[in-house]
């Protein structure tokens, strides 16, 4: 791997020693870096990495007016022998540009975002502490930049990538609304593509789930409101009895990479899995009946989020709490692996 064309402009002195890391707000404090790349006369030029600050923009920049933007979450992180890894970067890289693809957007060089990427982090490598739970943070993103205001898509694009230092991510206690009004996604949509404008619609709905006490929305199909699919920013898994339920891909849910490690470690560890459309009458009938034993959120920033109860027309239903629950087992099985902790037997791990 050659990075040696990427030009670096060095900061006059890194921040590090003003964070506190042992008080960090999720997605607020910024490393040092960041990593930069234009698109222009239909191809990309030659990436650049610089001291984090403002960009410019003009204002008829086509992204604030026609939401060309797509986006990724990912993490660094640091084993107790200060090595760098990341998990299944690849799977990041195709998502955005599926999603870029979507939106009209142009796809990003692989060998640009690998070298890119690693020189980063290893010039952010103190950023990156040890400890289970800690992470760098690592937010890839596309905008278009042309400034025009015609509807059409852009001839320009910005990728960036940003670092930001992250503890181990804890929600409290988690209550979810089931959707009966709006809707994340539709059929033929945008739904799969991790685009901004897919979380600001989530927004207002999900304010209003905040106002009757539930801290999420789990989102069913826009068609009927009878199936479950995702859950804020995560995907969703049910267990009911021992038996781990999800819904399948389509073009309304992402393809969430947290999710289909989840689903190869039950298979692996004897764990019945199914992949089908789960109904909220089913959901509703299975806690009924004492059979509905836990709900969990899977997803880069928490990896697993437990869900403690959740709310559909009126009614409100409570998760027993267990002693030994899939959450904290997969859990720990990934994270295990995330901080090599634990063999790989799926090359899911890159060192960096």
């Amino acid at each position: 791997m050659d990075s040696s064309y990427i030009q670096v402009t060095p900061i006059k002195q890194s921040k590090i020693d003003t964070v506190d890391f042992n008080k960090l707000d999720f997605g607020r404090v910024f490393s040092d870096y960041m990593f930069e790349c234009d698109y222009k006369n239909g191809e990309w030029q030659t990436p650049v990495i610089k001291p984090y600050g403002p960009i410019s923009l003009d204002p008829s920049a086509r992204v604030f007016h026609y939401g060309q933007a797509v986006f990724e979450g990912m993490k660094a992180y640091k084993d107790d022998n200060d090595d760098i890894f990341l998990f299944r970067p690849d799977e990041n890289l195709k998502r955005i540009n599926k999603s870029s693809e979507r939106l009209a957007m142009p796809a990003f060089p692989e060998n640009y975002f690998f070298d890119g990427l690693t020189k980063l982090l290893h010039l952010e490598k103190n950023w990156i502490k040890k400890g289970f739970g800690n992470s760098l943070y690592i937010r890839p993103f596309v905008i278009a930049t042309q400034p025009a205001i015609s509807a059409s898509p852009s001839e320009d694009y910005k990728f960036m990538i940003i670092l930001s230092p992250a503890q181990a991510y804890y929600a409290g206690e988690v209550r979810v609304l089931f959707a009966e009004k709006y809707s994340r996604s539709a059929n033929g949509g945008v739904g799969f593509a991790k685009a901004a404008g897919n979380y600001a619609a989530q927004f207002f709905p999900t304010s209003l789930a905040h106002k009757k006490g539930y801290q999420q929305i789990i989102w069913t199909d826009a068609n009927t409101h009878e199936y479950l699919e995702e859950a804020g920013t995560m995907n969703i898994f049910f267990r009911i009895g021992d038996k781990l339920i999800t819904a399948p891909n389509n073009d309304r849910i992402l393809d969430g990479i947290t999710r289909k490690s989840i689903i190869q470690l039950a298979k692996d560890n004897g764990i019945e899995i199914e992949v089908r459309p789960v109904s909220v009458a089913e959901i509703k009938d299975a806690a009924r009946k004492g059979e509905l034993k836990e709900i969990f959120g899977t997803g880069t920033a928490a990896v697993i989020n437990p869900i403690v109860g959740f709310g559909h027309s009126e009614e409100d239903f409570e998760l027993p709490k267990l002693e030994k629950s899939y959450a904290s087992f997969f859990k720990e099985k990934l994270m295990n692996i995330q901080y090599n902790k634990s063999q790989d037997p799926y090359g899911w791990r890159v060192k960096i």
